[in-house]
């Protein structure tokens, strides 16, 4: 599959266990698989809707690793799906963790974000209803001053 302008490449412990439950909980397909010769995945492409990721095993003479290795990691995939709460089902129910529930947001998407067994964050959404840019600063202050 051709790349758009950027995709996604996730190093994980464990590249063919992260491709299969990619396909269990989020609906992926796999394209492409290429593995070096002790066994390692260097290359899994998996296309989720529309979003292209690319998988690798953990390379540490290359110094590549997955968020496990670092405990933890700081960003979030999200993907934007028709059914969210059918995705967010599915992904529960293969294993991932939830981090935020999955509710309606004041920026008119319904979201929340899961942790995948391989310590990767996932942001599911669906757009709900358009919020005018001007809103938007309105609503955030009164969102984030009722948690103080």
């Amino acid at each position: 599959m051709p790349f758009t302008s950027s995709a996604v490449h996730l190093n994980v412990q464990g590249a063919d266990e992260a491709s299969r439950w990619y396909q269990t909980a989020f609906e992926a397909e796999e394209l492409t698989r290429l593995v070096v010769p002790d066994g390692r995945l260097i290359h899994v492409e998996i296309r989720i809707g529309t979003v292209a990721l690319m998988l690798a095993d953990e390379f540490p003479e290359l110094k590549s690793f997955g968020p496990q290795h670092f405990g933890g990691t700081y960003a979030a995939v999200y993907l934007h799906v028709d059914d969210v709460d059918a995705a967010w089902q599915r992904a529960v129910a293969a294993g991932a963790t939830v981090i935020r529930p999955l509710s309606d947001a004041f920026w008119g998407e319904r979201e929340g974000q899961l942790l995948d067994p391989f310590g990767h964050r996932w942001g599911l959404t669906r757009h709900l209803r358009d919020v005018a840019p001007a809103d938007l600063q309105e609503l955030t202050t009164k969102a984030f001053s009722a948690q103080n």
